[in-house]
């Protein structure tokens, strides 16, 4: 297996292809056999990353969906494109990949949830099938409160459903994927004058954790992995951390019964999602479309799963702020991994390049670089970033990598420091060690280059303090309550 080329090696020229785009909901890179797991069966993604190229340390911008798929469309960090959290959606203001694609005559299409403002909007697609949106187009508003934290009681229904059966969400990935499965073999043929891209944007493994009997069967309670530091005298007790365990309660109602459910069920989720995944590529094959498509394959964060007694997205950790990256397809080397640090804003670049779309001169500040150019070493050095100013973030965090450390500064609290090489389950912070000083302080400057932490952190809750004025103030959106996770289409929210 190969690692990233080095910046010498050069690939065939790229021709233009048409792209398949799939993203997952909060699937966690650690969770996928390609990447490592021992009992996951994910064998269709491994096969994509056998004939592709697998990116070992890629990121979200933001761990929590709705401000990560904005950064995903725009190819922006969210502090440049300020759509803090999951009640500021993207609504086509700013310039996506879809509209970069749609200038220049390509069609663009997507299926299945994108969690942004309306379909009223300009979003940047030709046409959106069976669109998820988020809720009234408004989204979260308990969210937006994040100074004297709310407890989220919503989060207790987490432990409760955990288990096997059917769910709404296994029904609309099953809608999803024969749509898409259908588009790819009657509107497809209808488009060869120029390469298409079709965004397959699935919602499993996100919670509700119910799973299928079929695949839940698959990971007996008793035989799947428990948590890593789910042991309270385990668990870190950052600052930061404590806040967001006070606000997302999921864990107090988790017994071990519970515990095992929900990870047999998230697993399960994983096959399912992995299964429609492998029915999309033998539908390529099947059209004869494989010769000429490139896939993409990620999700817009992951899932804590337990680990630290978290559960959920919303830490920089690595199993929430992970993502899992492939790419595969025509001119694409094969069993190649890239352990070069990428993040989702990569992926506007990347589906422009892969659909042979020139680069607009509105474009070139963008933070983000073609994979295809990461997975040649043809891009220098870089800091990547994921940031989060969203629900339970008691104050601005940012993430940065250089190497194998991996640093985390929040605004008025301690930073936190983790060599990924030497402790890749972030047992040991290193951000109050006195001998690690200097490099805290050089990450402190390396991110101050690309954000002002402090003026970013006002700037977000200025944003959030007018929109909780607009919908009448604090009381009144505790009031309204909140739901566990956002409805498919033709279903209403169920606040609690």
């Amino acid at each position: 297996m190969q690692s990233c080329a080095p910046a010498s090696a050069r690939l065939v020229d790229m021709r233009p292809t048409n792209v398949v785009v799939v993203m997952s909901d909060e699937h966690s890179r650690r969770v996928l056999g390609c990447y490592g797991h021992p009992m996951i069966r994910t064998p269709h993604l491994d096969r994509l990353a056998d004939r592709g190229v697998r990116f070992s340390d890629a990121y979200c911008n933001v761990p929590i969906c709705v401000p990560s798929r904005a950064c995903f469309a725009t190819g922006r960090y969210i502090h440049q494109i300020r759509f803090w959290d999951n009640a500021i959606p993207y609504d086509g203001s700013v310039p996506s990949w879809g509209h970069r694609l749609i200038a220049h005559g390509h069609r663009s299409v997507s299926i299945g949830k994108l969690h942004y403002r309306s379909s009223e909007d300009d979003n940047g697609f030709d046409e959106e099938i069976m669109p998820l949106h988020v809720v009234d187009g408004v989204g979260d508003l308990l969210g937006l409160i994040r100074d004297d934290l709310p407890v989220r009681t919503a989060a207790l229904k987490l432990a409760e459903e955990a288990g096997a059966g059917d769910s709404s969400y296994q029904r609309y990935d099953d809608d999803i994927t024969a749509a898409a499965q259908r588009w790819l073999r009657h509107e497809a043929p209808k488009h060869r004058d120029k390469p298409w891209v079709l965004f397959v944007s699935l919602v499993c493994p996100h919670f509700p954790l119910k799973s299928r009997e079929a695949f839940y069967r698959l990971y007996p309670e008793d035989a799947v992995p428990w948590p890593a530091l789910y042991a309270q005298s385990e668990r870190p007790d950052h600052p930061y951390i404590a806040a967001l365990r006070n606000c997302m309660v999921y864990d107090e109602a988790f017994d071990e019964v519970k515990v095992r459910r929900a990870i047999a069920a998230y697993f399960g989720m994983v096959t399912f999602l992995d299964d429609n995944v492998g029915k999309l590529l033998s539908t390529l094959e099947e059209t004869g479309l494989s010769e000429d498509t490139r896939v993409i394959y990620t999700s817009d964060h992951g899932d804590n799963l337990g680990t630290r007694g978290l559960w959920g997205k919303s830490t920089m950790y690595e199993e929430s702020a992970g993502v899992p990256l492939i790419i595969a397809g025509p001119d694409i080397p094969s069993g190649m991994v890239c352990r070069e640090p990428v993040t989702l804003v990569d992926c506007f670049p990347t589906i422009l390049q892969a659909a042979g779309v020139p680069r607009h001169p509105d474009d070139r500040d963008l933070p983000g670089h073609s994979l295809f150019d990461v997975a040649r070493g043809m891009v220098p050095r870089r800091t990547v970033l994921c940031e989060y100013h969203a629900a339970g973030g008691v104050t601005g965090a940012f993430m940065t990598r250089h190497g194998p450390f991996k640093f985390v500064d929040y605004v008025g609290m301690p930073p936190m420091l983790f060599d990924l090489d030497r402790d890749l389950q972030e047992r040991n912070d290193r951000g109050a060690d006195p001998g690690y000083e200097g490099l805290i302080r050089d990450f402190r400057n390396d991110l101050r280059r690309i954000v002002d932490a402090e003026a970013v952190d006002r700037r977000a809750r200025a944003d959030q303090a007018a929109r909780i004025a607009q919908f009448g103030g604090r009381q009144a959106i505790l009031a309204r309550g909140s739901f566990s996770h956002s409805p498919i289409p033709g279903e209403n929210a169920s606040y609690s």
